[in-house]
Formats: C-alpha cells, sequence, structure tokens
C-alpha cells in the first residue's frame, strides 16, 4: 500500500521517514502534490490538527493519509505556546527568535516552573473511512540557553535531565528513538500493521 505524508516541511519528512524506514518507498509528501492547497490548523487539540490534514488529504487523493500536529507546552506558560508552537509569533518569525523569546519569559523561573513536554498526535485516515490516532509524550524542562545544533524547532532549548542535554545535542539515531514523534509514530505504525493497512 502507497500513503502520503500530509506535509511539506522538510525537517519533518525527513525525521518520520527515519522513524519508519520500513515505509519509505511507500511514502509520498504533498511536495508531490503540488496542486493540494495548504491547510489551515483550525482544531483545538494536536488530534484535530492532525485529523484535518489527514482527512482533507484522504479525501482529494483517495489514498490513505498520515498526518501529525505537535508543540512544546511549557508549565510556566500555562501549557503554552502548545498547538500554537508553530505559530507562535507568527509563523514566519525563525525559531532562534521564538527560542530566545522563551527563554527570556522563564529566566527567573525556578527549575519547577521550567518543566515542560514535547507532545505528537499522529493520525492515519483510509479512503474507506477508517480513522486511526497515537499520540507521543516526552517531559523535559527548559534549558537556560539555546544549545545543540542538531535537530529543529524547540530541540535547542528542550533538556532531557536524563541525558544530561538537549534534544538538539542527540544524535539523530538517539532522538528518532525517544522523541514525541517517534512515539506516536511507532505506536500508528503497530495500530496500521494490525489493521493490515486495509482499514478493518
Amino acid at each position: 500500500m502507497n500513503f502520503v505524508l500530509a506535509s511539506r516541511n522538510k525537517h519533518k519528512i525527513q525525521e518520520i521517514l527515519e522513524i519508519l524506514p520500513e515505509l519509505k518507498n511507500q511514502i509520498k509528501t504533498l511536495n508531490d502534490f503540488p496542486q493540494i492547497p495548504e491547510i489551515d490548523e483550525t482544531g483545538k487539540t494536536y488530534e484535530e490538527n492532525a485529523l484535518l490534514k489527514a482527512k482533507t488529504v484522504c479525501h482529494l487523493l483517495s489514498i490513505t493519509t498520515l498526518a501529525d500536529d505537535s508543540g512544546l507546552e511549557v508549565k510556566e506558560l500555562d501549557g503554552g505556546p502548545g498547538i500554537y508552537s508553530s505559530r507562535f509569533l507568527g509563523e514566519n518569525t525563525s525559531y532562534k527568535i521564538k527560542n530566545e523569546a522563551i527563554i527570556k519569559k522563564l529566566q527567573d523561573a525556578p527549575r519547577e516552573k521550567r518543566k515542560a513536554r514535547f507532545v505528537c498526535a499522529a493520525a492515519a485516515v483510509f479512503p474507506n473511512g477508517k480513522v486511526i490516532t497515537a499520540r507521543g509524550e516526552i517531559h523535559g524542562y527548559i534549558a537556560d540557553k539555546i544549545q545543540g545544533e542538531s535537530g529543529f524547532g524547540y530541540d535547542p532549548i528542550f533538556f532531557l535531565p536524563d541525558y544530561g542535554k538537549t534534544m538538539a545535542e542527540l544524535s539523530e539515531k538517539e532522538k528518532n528513538r525517544i522523541s514525541h514523534r517517534a512515539l506516536a509514530f511507532r505506536k500508528l505504525f503497530d495500530n496500521l500493521q494490525s489493521s493490515s493497512y486495509n482499514g478493518k
């Protein structure tokens, strides 16, 4: 079976293909379908946004579609930026500026209030209407400064106490074993396997 990944984000696409190498030759992305318009993420949860993207693309192409939505939730920011993570301070604002802004907001916050988590909801929608979803979470703290050159997004400020480094200081292999996106998509893949890829 072939799948479409409802994304044009090169970093996300590369990461998901590394997380699910079993599907590498079966997945196309929205870069292969330029006629598909950008899909507004109007949901109120990660799951709603993931399903919105997957259902829209599946309806247009009649191909089983995978999608996800993810975000950073910070205790001191009342769970923000959350589902608005990619739009925090504006969609075209660089993540360096976003990361610096979060660090500045937390500069006097004690460790307890620097608690944070990455959340990812992944969804698969079949042409026959069947829907599968899965969620992954990873917990940590907001770092005192930007650290690391790997990863993307908020990875350079997400500190993992068990590793003593930020997500951006992990190797790709380490990150793709423990990340919120890896956990969500592996659960999704397990469910796809149990459904025999046929939506039953």
